[in-house]
């Protein structure tokens, strides 16, 4: 070997040392932090999972007029003028969070879920460490490089820690960050930092939900195909998610606007909109709605208007202003439709969710790899990774350049006959077809 090879050698090991000793840090305090959440939340959604209908009611407003209260003061005056975004820390400020308003999106979560409101437990999750994490690198006088590392390291310690799901959230804190490309040089930091968080939030006692496919086909291509079809289902659904949040949160923020409203009061208007469907809709889509997804997994028939009920009231909550996550609704909402869909291709209901699930995430946050794990962690390898992994890939392109994160990146198109600028807002940029196939459409237009 050339002298430079061992010296290289030597930098390798000394960089997998360092990343050993920050990652396992910046995981177990980023568990740690996961952890007080969860039990908070816990503790609270448990207080009001039984309530009456009329007190449902009037809980949705006043949780409403809370979280816009907090979120309106708690950042009117923050001194640093930094985002509390994990996109635009790791694209835009170089490793940088706002600590003093960490608590703020996690206590609002917690409002929100322990209102009624329908959303996720993990933006909090992820948000606590991105911040917990850039602290880490500021104390530490870390250099931007390594800070930016640190973060994604702390957004996927979040991610691992809420779901139980150790490789799977790793990945998706990286994925995440921009559709069609992963920094590799990210992936060790943050699968130690998964693992780190997720021992540690076990320590601390926070119950994980795993899921049991009752019966699972032979392979074969048929049933592959047929996992597919659900797969492409599964992107339309989440295409209409998507769609929902952003379609629902410009026009509350139109209405705004227009009538000159305080702020504070747009979540409130949402908590009454909300109170008066629930008069109709089933209170179970409320909140994180769970169970739904046990029930849809376990093979109990789902309705085909439950993803629907599901959208609407998460599109609701979260566009009026109330703050919560958006992936435990992608859960919710994949596995209900896939029940649904899956008598349709002769397919076993509880399988049908299972790869719906997967799909949905894999096509809504565009992380296909990460949802293919994390089916595999949430059911148990019980769900043949060919199947999920089919439909996933699937989901991911139909639903095209989209994504429920307006600030995430694109680096890469999904199709050669789509051209689009790289590096930009998934929400900025729009997809164009390329010069090949508006010549080809040009000529034979002509004929």
């Amino acid at each position: 070997m050339r002298r430079f090879d061992y010296f290289e050698l030597v930098i390798m090991l000394a960089t997998v040392i360092q990343w050993l000793v920050l990652a396992t840090i910046a995981g177990a305090i980023v568990g740690t932090g996961t952890s007080l959440f969860l039990h908070g939340l816990f503790f609270l959604t448990d207080r009001t999972a039984d309530v009456s209908l009329w007190l449902q009611m009037m809980l949705l407003p006043l949780g409403g007029l809370l979280n816009g209260l907090l979120l309106h003061y708690g950042y009117l005056n923050s001194p640093s003028g930094l985002k509390d975004s994990m996109f635009a820390a790791v694209h835009v400020q170089n490793g940088r969070m706002p600590f003093r308003t960490m608590l703020i999106k996690p206590v609002a979560a917690i409002i929100t879920l322990a209102s009624g409101g329908s959303a996720g437990k993990e933006g909090p999750c992820s948000h606590i460490g991105a911040s917990l994490a850039a602290a880490i690198g500021q104390l530490l006088h870390l250099n931007s490089e390594l800070r930016l590392r640190l973060v994604a390291c702390g957004v996927s310690a979040g991610f691992a820690s809420v779901f139980g799901t150790p490789i799977a959230g790793a990945i998706y804190g990286v994925e995440v960050l921009a559709v069609g490309r992963i920094r590799h040089d990210f992936l060790f930091p943050a699968v130690v930092a998964g693992v780190a968080s997720f021992e540690i939030t076990k320590f601390w006692g926070v119950p994980f939900d795993y899921y049991d496919v009752a019966i699972l086909p032979v392979f074969s291509e048929l049933v592959f195909f047929k996992t597919m079809m659900i797969g492409i289902i599964a992107g339309v659904v989440a295409l209409i998610f998507a769609e929902s949040v952003h379609r629902m949160t410009r026009l509350f923020t139109a209405v705004k606007l227009r009538f000159n409203v305080w702020p504070p009061l747009m979540p409130v208007f949402g908590g009454v909109v909300l109170a008066m469907l629930i008069v109709f809709i089933p209170t179970d889509y409320l909140g994180l709605s769970l169970p739904m997804v046990e029930r849809a997994v376990s093979g109990e028939t789902m309705p085909y208007m439950g993803f629907v009920w599901k959208t609407l009231l998460v599109a609701i909550t979260l566009g009026s202003g109330f703050y919560g996550g958006i992936v435990t609704p992608q859960f919710v909402i994949g596995a209900m439709a896939g029940n649904a869909f899956a008598p349709l291709f002769g397919l076993d209901p509880g399988l049908g969710a299972a790869v719906g699930l997967v799909s949905v995430i894999a096509a809504a946050s565009n992380t296909p790899i990460a949802a293919v794990l994390m089916g595999m962690e949430l059911f148990g390898g019980a769900v043949d990774s060919i199947y999920v992994a089919g439909a996933a890939i699937a989901a991911y392109v139909i639903i095209g350049h989209r994504s429920v994160y307006l600030e995430q990146r694109v680096a890469y198109t999904k199709s050669s006959w789509i051209r689009i600028q790289p590096d930009v807002l998934i929400g900025a940029e729009k997809a164009r077809l390329s010069h090949g196939l508006l010549r080809w459409w040009q000529r034979h237009r002509r004929k």
